[in-house]
């Protein structure tokens, strides 16, 4: 890179960070408003809907009274909004807990599952792409090609859900392998790891064979191969990082799609996580537990795609420069 590029570069990462600080700004400003009036937008009274047909009119006044929504709805905004900057999410209309402790509760295993997945898409879908961009590269293998492609695209097609469902019914139900329900066992997280992670590992190994088979025709590899340098060193230090770009973003949706995809799996398997949380709040109309899970699901989503805007601006600055 040139003296003049590099402070091209330097000069444009202010532009990039403010660019990225008022997305990411206004796009949480945008989730917080939607958790806001998704209380206000449900039809009936949320609370008499929370405490059940047969509650009496003056606990139901008196809870009301107590969440505020009574109260002009500029009033419930201004304060919706303060009580979220001193971590207050409000208290569950069912338990009578705050939400905030529900939620500090169940995020470490809904986190944990999804880390975990993701951290096995990485590590069987590199590979598997890399070894398949090899053995098909120059049109070779058309057989080999077409049953990756061919599998490859079955398998992201199935909804974790159903997915979930056929690995309890087979290795849990059948064979008795693993448990069917829980995360207390080590073997218990088998199952929900690999609902999460076979599909988007399907997809992540077909777009990094795609990726590298388009860096390998480039000029730099044919002269790393023309200084008759080890296949391993050709294919690892010289191509592989430059077909990681577009993967890198891809592994980002694939990241926020596993932290959405926790919410069906953690069902089937009675995880103890956010996921399954939400969805026993929805039934049991229990409003300001959702609309707090429903924060730490967005806001999380957004931080990811934070991170790898600013990872894809590290690894090629001049991405800053084209986007100016």
């Amino acid at each position: 890179m040139t003296t003049a590029t590099t402070a091209s570069s330097g000069t444009s990462w202010l532009p990039f960070a403010r660019r990225r600080a008022l997305r990411f700004a206004t796009s949480l400003w945008a989730l917080v408003t939607a958790a806001f009036l998704m209380i206000h937008l449900i039809p009936g009274d949320p609370v008499r809907e929370a405490l059940g047909m047969t509650a009496l009119p003056e606990v139901v006044a008196a809870r009301r009274e107590a969440l505020g929504l009574d109260d002009p709805l500029p009033v419930q905004y201004w304060n919706y909004l303060r009580d979220l900057v001193s971590g207050d999410f409000g208290t569950s209309l069912v338990s009578g807990t705050p939400v905030a402790d529900l939620i500090g509760d169940r995020l470490p295993a809904t986190v944990q599952l999804a880390l975990l997945a993701f951290l096995v898409v990485v590590v069987v879908a590199v590979p598997v792409g890399v070894v398949m961009a090899v053995l098909t590269k120059g049109g070779r293998r058309r057989g080999g090609e077409l049953g990756f492609t061919s599998a490859s695209v079955v398998i992201a097609a199935i909804p974790e859900f159903l997915l979930a469902v056929a690995l309890v019914s087979l290795f849990a139900v059948t064979l008795g392998w693993f448990p069917v329900a829980g995360n207390d066992a080590a073997g218990s997280w088998v199952l929900p790891v690999l609902a999460l992670a076979l599909g988007p590992a399907a997809v992540l190994a077909r777009m990094v064979r795609v990726e590298l088979l388009s860096v390998l025709g480039n000029d730099f590899v044919r002269t790393a191969r023309a200084k008759r340098l080890p296949a391993r060193l050709v294919y690892l230090r010289h191509a592989l990082p430059n077909a990681l770009t577009a993967t890198l973003t891809l592994g980002a949706m694939i990241l926020a799609a596993l932290v959405a995809g926790t919410v069906l799996v953690e069902n089937v398997f009675a995880w103890p996580g956010l996921g399954s949380t939400i969805v026993g709040s929805i039934q049991q109309k229990d409003y300001p537990a959702v609309q707090g899970i429903v924060l730490v699901y967005g806001t999380g989503v957004l931080l990811v795609n934070l991170a790898v805007d600013v990872v894809l601006a590290l690894l090629d600055p001049r991405s800053t420069i084209r986007e100016a």
